[in-house]
């Protein structure tokens, strides 16, 4: 009996070892799958899109932060025409001016298959000189798209984020009251036909065109459907033939097709934004073999005048300003060749640069020079 149980206690331990180098094993490729990107974190489906609507509307309720009639003629041509259509007839008051009315601007993006009745959020922003909006309401307004129809109407209270506040000799202002949204606050009044379940293609547009990356998605997806529905139009495009047996369920396939995961690949590329002194550079950037020397002629002049005044009780002298100047001047002696091999990498280049004590603004110089020169293998982006 205690030999059987022996052997099953060996038993047992052999299959924990072998599920705990298991568990490491995936444990230990969970970094390398983690490192490609799914489908829909690179790519979107043609025809699947945001659509962005816009419309002129008037706030009321203020708290005397509104525009100025004088100012703002189209805030009163839009109020005297808003309040006709209610039957009130302002035409011919010279004194109109109230001061809790301002013209905006209202926008609002509509997502697809919005169907007809679903809000959505709207933002609303001054036109005029109006210093708040703060405890305002939105009057009704048809949000139209690029074609001219109306897709939603808005309406409703702003929740604005800043506020500004003003006495005699000192105002504050922090955020934008100039500008407010409204949660929920537009109706989708019109539907974008669409229909989805009966296409037979479906594009798959990359958002960073490459062929590589293109290439891959397609393979990915032959590999998943097994069989050879997908390839490459272009950089940017990969069309998808919807399977036989996929037919009625485009939904689920492309549902199974965005999950899938692949690695983009990228180009060399170094961005630079000279006005903040920002280098973004990109994995593949790789610079042949040149020798790097960076040094600075500081000048510093420092005065430090002084006051020389007569002893005391004493019968002639007078005050006088005497003046001390300083001169330094740092050529950066210390400053040394540096060489770099060639087909270094990103980090190489970055820890070599460092090391000759270069900042950001420096550096920026220094690789334009080295891509005047030829040795960086790589596209600058000056932004």
């Amino acid at each position: 009996m205690r030999r059987v149980l022996s052997s099953v206690c060996r038993t047992a331990a052999k299959a924990a070892a072998v599920a705990a180098f298991a568990a490491l094993a995936s444990l230990a490729a969970t970094p390398a799958a983690e490192a490609n990107s799914r489908i829909k974190d690179i790519a979107d489906f043609e025809g699947v899109r945001d659509n962005l609507l816009v419309g002129y509307g008037l706030v009321v309720g203020l708290n005397g932060t509104g525009d100025t009639l004088n100012n703002s003629a189209f805030t009163r041509q839009s109020l005297i025409g808003m309040l006709e259509r209610l039957g009130v007839n302002t035409r011919d008051s010279s004194n109109l001016s109230p001061k809790n009315v301002a013209a905006v601007m209202v926008t609002a993006v509509l997502p697809p298959f919005a169907r007809q009745g679903t809000r959505i959020d709207a933002t609303v922003s001054a036109l005029g000189d109006a210093k708040s909006l703060l405890g305002g309401t939105l009057l009704v307004t048809p949000l139209v798209g690029a074609d001219g129809e109306v897709y939603a109407v808005g309406q409703g209270q702003l929740a604005v984020g800043g506020f500004s506040a003003q006495g005699a000799a000192q105002s504050v202002t922090r955020g934008v009251p100039t500008s407010g949204r409204i949660a929920n606050g537009a109706i989708v009044e019109r539907e974008l036909p669409f229909a989805l379940a009966g296409m037979n293609t479906v594009n798959i547009s990359l958002r960073n065109p490459d062929l590589t990356t293109a290439r891959r998605i397609s393979q990915a997806i032959n590999a998943y459907l097994g069989t050879e529905a997908a390839r490459s139009l272009d950089p940017a495009t990969v069309m998808v033939t919807v399977p036989p047996q996929a037919r009625g369920d485009v939904v689920g396939l492309l549902t199974d097709i965005e999950q899938l995961r692949i690695e983009p690949d990228q180009l060399a590329r170094v961005v630079i934004d000279e006005s903040s002194g920002t280098i973004v550079m990109g994995e593949n950037v790789r610079i042949s073999t040149v020798a790097i020397a960076q040094g600075n002629l500081t000048i510093r002049i420092t005065e430090t005048p002084q006051v020389s005044q007569p002893n005391p009780f004493s019968e002639g002298g007078e005050t006088t300003v005497v003046p001390r100047t300083e001169i330094e001047i740092d050529e950066d002696d210390d400053r040394r060749l540096a060489v770099m091999d060639g087909g270094v990498s990103l980090q190489d280049l970055v820890n070599g640069l460092n090391a000759l004590g270069v900042g950001p603004r420096d550096m920026i110089t220094i690789l334009q020079a080295i891509k005047a020169a030829g040795a960086l293998q790589a596209e600058i982006q000056v932004m």
